[in-house]
């Protein structure tokens, strides 16, 4: 076998491989052995056909098989020599003539062929000790306890329908069907056909909820209201808007008290410990926010700590993804790249760029695991696919099956847990300064990371 490199340039390697006739016929005898003593043909007992028959009928198939296990082992022991990992399936170039192929597959000829790969760069590790992270710690108020334990004693308690003549009131849970106006012209994702809504929740915007109470059913109204300043939509914040509502439906409250034995019917002992499950919960949604940034540093940390060119394939591979989904969006949604203020070319030039940091970060995430052994363990593996499975309420059989038939898939679920371990182990040697703030803060902070550099949304 006769290998030499035509190419070497950044990532890039081509090779000019030869595997002589003489080593495709011992390979070819080989597999006509192991054909004799399958073979079952009329006029001769099994296993007692001769060679040379069985060249005759199966010769020319047999060493095409041949043909394709040779370039494929060849290759693999090329790169294994070469001390090489290729970062996508080699390309390989047979000869374009029939006439040498043909001569190929009689064995009169030497197998000639071209490989075109990308290799996995090497990747030099940063010192993940010390890391510096900021952790946001939001601390709960009672009175947020408070307000968040009549939330669940106001939808637990249950609700009635007020009837044809009844007035809103504040407390009410409505059906309203809206839209909503700026400068008189509709905007995006401001109309509903049947929203809901408990009044003097706040889930509205300041000033809506408090317009609605003395309206009956079915009466049209106009609410007049100002998008906060630090609205989360900048292309709505700070603006006059009106929405026409209509009252659906009002349904009241039913009648009752927040007491024990109210907190029973929720499966606890005693208000109290309802207020603790409450607080509990709050704690564990902030704690995962929390964490969310600390894992969004960390990636940037890793990005800014790592420069290195990526394979070329493996970044298209990934913009093709996002691209794909971006292209989806737009379509679905009716809108334009313009209408987002930005051009396709811009949008691609993103979005290309957020490819390559995925690839890179890929490659940074796999190296840490790999040197520091980090592994997901069948359990995890197991509590990923669970939890999968769980949120398709009502298909579950159907989702547990898709993954048990696509081994592709269920590994697929691998990558996220071990991409949260490697995350992990950098925090616990990170020089971690906590930050006192608001929810809505961080709240805030995932959306500047979020629009900044969208990771996937597996987290």
């Amino acid at each position: 076998m006769q290998v030499t490199e035509t190419l070497n340039e950044g990532l890039k390697r081509k090779l000019s491989v030869t595997i002589p006739a003489a080593d495709l016929n011992t390979r070819l005898s080989a597999k006509l052995e192991e054909l004799k003593g399958q073979a079952n043909i009329k006029g001769f007992r099994p296993g007692k056909v001769p060679l040379a028959h069985i060249k005759k009928m199966f010769g020319r198939s047999a060493m095409s098989e041949v043909m394709t296990d040779a370039i494929n082992t060849t290759v693999s022991e090329t790169l294994d020599k070469r001390d090489e990992r290729a970062a996508a399936q080699p390309k390989v170039d047979l000869p374009d003539d029939q006439a040498v192929i043909n001569d190929v597959l009689d064995g009169k000829a030497d197998l000639a062929f071209e490989v075109e790969y990308e290799v996995l760069p090497p990747v030099a590790l940063m010192d993940l000790k010390g890391v510096p992270l900021t952790k946001p710690v939001v601390a709960i108020t009672d009175e947020e306890v408070t307000a968040e334990v009549n939330r669940v004693f106001a939808q637990n308690r249950g609700y009635t329908d007020k009837g044809d003549g009844a007035v809103v009131e504040t407390g009410d849970r409505l059906g309203l069907s809206f839209v909503g106006k700026i400068d008189g012209k509709a905007f995006d994702g401001g109309s509903s056909d049947h929203a809901h809504l408990t009044v003097g929740s706040g889930e509205f915007i300041p000033g809506f909820e408090e317009q609605l109470v003395g309206m009956k059913k079915g009466e049209p109204r106009e609410v007049k209201v100002t998008f906060p300043k630090d609205y989360q939509n900048a292309e709505l914040a700070g603006k006059d808007a009106t929405f026409d509502v209509t009252v659906l439906h009002i349904d009241g409250p039913n009648a009752g008290e927040l007491d024990d034995e109210f907190a029973q019917r929720l499966g606890v002992e005693n208000v109290e410990a309802l207020r603790k499950a409450v607080k509990d919960q709050m704690e564990a949604a902030l704690g995962s926010m929390s964490r969310q940034h600390m894992k969004r540093q960390v990636l940037d940390a890793l990005d800014d700590g790592h420069k290195f060119d990526v394979p070329a394939q493996l970044v298209e591979a990934e913009f093709a993804t996002i691209w794909q989904r971006v292209e989806h969006e737009v379509q679905s949604h009716g809108r334009s790249f313009e209408d987002e203020g930005t051009t396709e070319e811009a949008a691609r030039e993103q979005y290309r760029s957020i490819a390559e940091r995925r690839v890179r970060l890929g490659l940074v995430v796999a190296e840490i695991g790999n040197k520091n052994e980090v592994n997901v363990t069948e359990e995890e593996h197991q509590q990923a696919l669970i939890a999968e499975v769980r949120r398709f309420p009502g298909q579950e059989q159907q989702v547990y099956d898709y993954y048990r038939k696509n081994p592709q898939a269920l590994a697929g679920l691998r990558a996220p847990v071990f991409e949260n371990k490697v995350v992990d182990f950098i925090i616990d040697q990170g020089k971690i300064s906590e930050k006192a703030m608001s929810r809505e803060e961080l709240a805030k902070l995932i959306q500047a990371d979020e629009d900044e550099v969208p990771e996937e949304h597996h987290h």
